[in-house]
């Protein structure tokens, strides 16, 4: 080989090279960047970042047409080295090419470069997609033809090709949220509140109101000097009111129109005409979910609503407030009643109030306790147990341990949970 034919192929091995770095960059680059990121900068007017979302909507053709150009320029530039170094040194040549190949397509063909797009992706994906935009309409039919030779080939093992394999928007941001929880990057109740958003759509309003044993009611046929009373001692602003009997709801008063009216008639009760403070009670079925309640009280302008099943008789009340502290926690003023809640025991089990709800604690311990037949920490003894327990009467479920403490008729009010001891995953060097 002359000098001439020696340089002139040392140049298309490092060409060859520079183009296997590019492509393993934008193959990088493009998959590991953020969807968000892109859709944000093409949002913005940049130009190069919309065909980065042109690209990406046909992943398929994207990967199939880097590999072929990757591929190509490898084998090209081996083909190179080999012919070159033959010329050399003779037929050993093929050995000291097949090594020297191998290192530099490895270093700067693959780990350089895409240790650099995985650090930048955006950057890189943004900074290639003209090229590779170009690159990709140029080698489409090459890539069909490709494509559907892998296709038959598959079919032909028994393989079938589905199109549909792309996640939700609600699974990837689940997945995000969990790899930025797992990364520290997130702390857990941003996550929670995040991942509640995404809950509304799922939980019923049944599984957040206040059951009916809890609500606070008025008698409208109550002297009106005692219902002035009770109005005044509740810690409620807005309190349903019954006549005849309790399912019979005629209304719901809303403190400030009582203040209002008495104020009206010097606060002289008896003067108070109840039928004229009464708002309509508004009835939602227990299936409505949170998603649409919530948009519900938005179009309506409530803040209250009267829960009912499906043979109309009332199972509790949802307030806006309720759907809030499904997002964001519990959500108390100065004149809300102190809660009970949960007590950490020095042994590691927790004292529970039978309402607490199963959501709130597998929130709050991150645990995976079920509550698709149970909405509270009692409904799920009572499913699981088959009986009314007596006080005393200990369950392991699920690998938890639950003690029943107290016991009102048929209803569990109090008991003991102990949690399942934490795994060690590490692995015994003994074994």
């Amino acid at each position: 080989m002359t000098e001439f034919g020696l340089w002139l192929s040392l140049g298309g091995i490092i060409l060859l090279l520079l183009l296997s770095a590019l492509f393993s960059m934008s193959e990088t680059g493009m998959t590991a960047s953020s969807e968000a990121r892109i859709g944000f900068l093409a949002n913005q007017g940049n130009k190069s970042a919309k065909r980065v979302q042109k690209l990406l909507a046909q992943r398929d053709k994207l990967i199939s047409s880097i590999l072929l150009g990757n591929n190509a320029v490898n084998i090209l530039a081996s083909s190179l080295a080999t012919s070159a170094l033959i010329g050399l040194f003779g037929d050993v040549g093929v050995a000291y090419a097949t090594v020297a190949m191998t290192i530099l397509v490895l270093i700067f063909g693959e780990v350089m470069p895409k240790t650099y797009a995985i650090n930048r992706p955006e950057r890189v994906a943004v900074l290639l997609a003209p090229f590779i935009y170009r690159f990709v309409r140029l080698l489409a039919p090459l890539v069909n033809v490709v494509q559907m030779i892998c296709v038959l080939a598959l079919r032909a093992f028994g393989v079938r090709i589905s199109r549909d394999t792309s996640m939700t928007a609600s699974e990837e941001i689940r997945s995000t949220l969990q790899l930025h929880a797992e990364s520290g990057a997130m702390v857990k109740h941003e996550r929670d509140m995040l991942g509640s958003i995404l809950d509304l759509d799922e939980v019923p309003v049944g599984d957040v109101m206040v059951h009916r044993r809890s609500m606070e009611m008025l008698d409208a046929d109550l002297p009106p000097d005692e219902f002035v009373r009770q109005v005044l001692a509740s810690s409620h602003t807005r309190i349903p009111v019954w006549r005849g009997e309790p399912e019979n709801v005629v209304g719901v008063l809303h403190a400030k129109d009582l203040l209002r009216a008495l104020s009206a008639c010097e606060f002289k009760p008896e003067k108070l005409d109840l039928g004229q403070l009464l708002q309509t009670p508004w009835f939602v079925p227990d299936t409505t979910t949170l998603r649409e309640q919530l948009n519900a009280f938005r179009h309506r302008r409530a803040h209250f609503a009267l829960v009912v099943d499906e043979y109309g008789a009332i199972m509790g009340l949802v307030t806006l407030e309720d759907i809030l502290e499904e997002i964001v926690g519990d959500i108390r003023d100065e004149h809300d009643p102190a809660q009970r809640g949960l007590r950490l025991q020095p042994d590691g089990s927790l004292l529970v109030d039978g309402a607490t709800t199963i959501r709130d604690l597998n929130r709050q311990f991150d645990w995976h306790l079920p509550d698709d037949d149970a909405t509270t920490i009692a409904g799920l003894v009572l499913h699981e147990a088959q009986v009314v327990p007596e006080p005393g009467q200990v369950f392991v479920f699920h690998d938890f341990r639950f003690e029943v403490l107290r016991r009102q008729g048929n209803r569990i009010t109090h008991l003991r949970m102990t949690p399942p001891a934490p795994r060690n995953d590490k692995a015994d060097p003994a074994d």
